[in-house]
């Protein structure tokens, strides 16, 4: 496993995916529904309903590369729908394994001048 990560861009899928799926499922719902290609070498990520299941796929020179996670306890953060968020940057990757939830993070405040 070489990942180039000045290179690399880390996708994630929002909402749930069937965990059934392996390598070949996974790339046609990369190619259907992210509208990225698998082979591209970069990260994709899928999660079950549950959150407790973690999926990372990508193309490594000359086949895919399967990565998974299980959580005995507690879920990892996960956006539900496409307007959260569609690509990590690998701060945002690192804090997703860890478990911290940037998604709930506290929102910037604009306040304007009354006149």
């Amino acid at each position: 496993m070489i990942i180039d990560w000045n290179t690399v861009k880390i996708f994630i899928k929002p909402g749930v995916t069937d965990m059934r799926k392996q390598i070949n499922g996974l790339s046609v719902v990369i190619k259907d529904e992210l509208q990225c290609d698998p082979f591209s070498g970069n990260l994709f990520l899928f999660s079950n309903k549950r959150n407790m299941l973690l999926k990372i796929i990508y193309w490594d020179r000359n086949g895919f590369c399967q990565w998974q996670k299980r959580l005995e306890r507690d879920k990892f953060p996960w956006p539900r729908n496409e307007q959260e968020v569609l690509e990590l940057t690998q701060g945002q990757f690192r804090m997703l394994l860890d478990g911290i939830d940037f998604w709930n993070a506290h929102k910037k405040l604009i306040f304007s001048e009354i006149n």
